[in-house]
């Protein structure tokens, strides 16, 4: 079987056509926040470990008792499962005498999802099933549509999402900022149960700018406080904490709409440093620069698989 000249020529010039397009894909940019953002603020210097927050969760999301070694009665998750949404876990070291410090001292701190402006479980899902709400920002799961892949829980820079190996079919459990209540206009549980305002919700425009307010302040003065919302009219006094200058979640993986503000080194309190270059920016380009460098070699391929075809066709007398 024989193959013309001038086939043979279309195909290499099919192929060094595409090879000639454009280098690899530039990488896009981290995604803004949506202007209508909710957020929240975590202040750890305010937290006393009650765990009102969790029971909260709980009841508000219907989720189950999971009990620990620690304790097979009580419900005492160690960590965020497919049964904890949200979870209260403490920094200790040396004597744990100071509140608030990292050598001798100890410090709470509230885990649950992040809410992040540029999701990287969003980013990989093949099939939509992690969503993120283009007014309010918060990032849902939507159990309809999963396939059970469970690439979101290893694209989570936090170890957020879980999977749910109990369930009869399988699910990823994560805190969804209860947005059922947000949809009834009532605030999330873990916020509203909050008894001493570590937990603060409204815009994350609101949130960041009461982080800066608070950073501002000078250690060992006192200063008032809302609970629940900055609408809260009852002001609370507080002496000013010595705060690690920065507020967690503002630029970290493309920025946060939970942030954090604490007087211990957020490594810590199991809150990674990370860049401010999204993970999702990160791969998504590497992927579309992938895609792009095979067109060249799938190109001239298929130009050669459908002369070949052709000839075949034809009984191989060109």
């Amino acid at each position: 079987m024989s193959i013309k000249r001038r086939d043979f020529l279309k195909a290499a010039v099919t192929g060094s056509a595409v090879a000639a397009l454009p280098g690899p894909a530039e990488a896009r940019p981290n995604l803004e926040v949506p202007p209508n953002a909710v957020g929240m603020l975590y202040d750890a210097t305010l937290c006393i470990g009650c765990k009102a927050c969790m029971v909260g969760c709980k009841e508000a999301n219907e989720m189950p008792v999971e009990s620990s070694d620690v304790s097979p009665i009580w419900d005492t998750p160690m960590d965020t499962s497919g049964k904890t949404k949200n979870i209260i876990k403490v920094y200790t070291d040396g004597t744990a005498e100071v509140k608030d410090r990292e050598t001798d001292g100890f410090s709470f701190v509230k885990r649950h999802c992040m809410h992040c402006v540029d999701p990287g479980c969003i980013s990989v899902c093949p099939v939509t099933a992690m969503r993120k709400d283009p007014d309010t920002g918060v990032v849902t799961y939507h159990e309809e549509a999963c396939i059970g892949c469970r690439y979101c829980v290893w694209a989570c820079p936090y170890n957020i999402p879980k999977w749910d190996f109990e369930d009869a079919f399988g699910k990823i459990n994560k805190c969804e900022f209860c947005n059922h209540l947000l949809a009834e206009g009532k605030l999330p549980a873990c916020v509203d149960r909050c008894p001493t305002g570590a937990s603060l919700f409204g815009t994350r425009e609101e949130m960041l700018e009461e982080a800066h307010r608070r950073l501002a302040l000078e250690p060992g003065d006192t200063y008032d406080y809302p609970r629940n919302t900055l609408d809260d009219p009852n002001r609370h006094e507080a002496v000013v904490p010595h705060y690690v200058n920065k507020v967690y979640g503002e630029t970290q993986g493309g920025g946060t709409q939970v942030m954090v503000l604490a007087g211990v080194p957020f490594g810590k309190l199991d809150l990674p440093e990370i860049a401010e270059r999204s993970f999702a920016s990160v791969s998504e380009t590497i992927q579309h620069t992938v895609y792009k460098g095979l067109i060249a070699p799938l190109a001239l391929l298929g130009g050669l698989m459908f002369i070949s075809r052709r000839n075949i066709e034809k009984g191989g007398t060109e």
